[in-house]
């Protein structure tokens, strides 16, 4: 079966690349960065949105880097997809979660700190992205108080699709220690082994 994911790790493709190396499937990876390449020609037949990651499996071609976490979880990731349908209802929720209440709010820093010249970058933009993004992590770290993990004892793609949104406050170096829960869970989920092999996918 051809089984091809496309992105680089240094995107938001680390998600799915994050979540296809926690299934342990072989698949191909083909390097594909967000400028460039994802405009070709070649890529817009498999994503005509342009972006990436994007999954080929077989017949299935599939983009949105949490959709295809779901999708190969639930397929080949064996304990890592929830089995019943009230574990399985909050995955969805958790993801959903993770790009709604973190993402947006993170992305404000991110274009501040790495997309605007140093000259015309907004402090209160990001002072004001911080602030907000503490209703969200109590809630997260509340979350996360009787339990390791958000589905239990056990990692899931619910704690693999928030934690690969949240890397992105981590590479801009938003400190969120003071949420004790959230910074456990954090660093018991950045020290699996898949992410550091998604990672040195370039």
């Amino acid at each position: 079966m051809a089984r091809k994911l496309y992105g680089i790790s240094g995107s938001r493709a680390i998600r799915a690349i994050w979540g296809i190396e926690e299934t342990g499937i072989e698949y191909e990876h083909v390097p594909t960065h967000f400028r460039g390449d994802a405009q070709s020609d070649d890529y817009l037949a498999v994503n005509p949105n342009g972006r990436i990651p994007a999954l080929v499996d077989g017949d299935l071609l599939l983009c949105e880097s949490v959709a295809i976490n779901l999708y190969l979880a639930k397929n080949y990731g064996g304990d890592l997809y929830p089995q019943d349908p009230a574990n399985e209802a909050r995955a969805f929720q958790w993801s959903v979660w993770g790009i709604s209440e973190i993402e947006p709010l993170q992305m404000q820093i991110v274009i501040q700190k790495f997309f605007v010249p140093e000259d015309k970058r907004d402090a209160a933009v990001i002072e004001q992205a911080a602030k907000n993004l503490e209703r969200p992590l109590k809630v997260l770290d509340a979350a996360l108080a009787d339990s390791p993990y958000l589905l239990g004892d056990q990692f899931t793609v619910a704690d693999l699709n928030v934690a690969s949104v949240m890397l992105l406050l981590k590479m801009v170096g938003h400190d969120y220690s003071s949420h004790t829960n959230v910074q456990r869970w954090a660093d018991a989920c950045y020290s699996r082994d898949a992410l550091a092999r998604a990672q040195a996918r370039d």
